[in-house]
């Protein structure tokens, strides 16, 4: 089901981190850290991927957390599901393409000048 949904920045900021390794699990606090984006904003946007079926969420196992450091509580551990990634490669792709033309169009029209308002034109007189 391919759902035609615009990204803001952080989403899509997440979406590159969770892209670049998308079938390794992710915990909350490493992907506030590469991505910079402060829990407020991380959480609720897992969710809303979660919710739409384009992330997959586990709990850590006991055996992994065994194998960590003791005393430490399990962590959420989140990956994007085969939908998921499909939606975050085409996201992606029309966030860099749409940055592109914006920079194009930036270059390629530059500020027109009328051609007799210049700046000390002796033509034109200030009445």
């Amino acid at each position: 089901m391919a759902t035609r949904t615009r990204a803001s920045k952080q989403t899509l900021t997440l979406l590159s981190a969770l892209a670049a390794k998308p079938s390794q699990w992710h915990y909350g606090y490493a992907l506030s850290r590469e991505t910079e984006l402060m829990s407020g904003t991380l959480y609720p946007i897992l969710m809303r991927l979660e919710d739409r079926g384009w992330l997959e969420t586990q709990w850590e196992t006991s055996e992994a957390l065994a194998e960590g450091r003791g005393g430490r509580p399990p962590r959420h551990m989140y990956r994007l599901t085969a939908g998921g990634r499909a939606w975050a490669t085409e996201a992606l792709s029309a966030a860099r393409a749409t940055s592109k033309s914006k920079s194009a169009r930036a270059t390629l029209k530059p500020a027109r000048q009328h051609p007799r308002i210049q700046l000390g034109e002796p033509g034109l007189e200030r009445a």
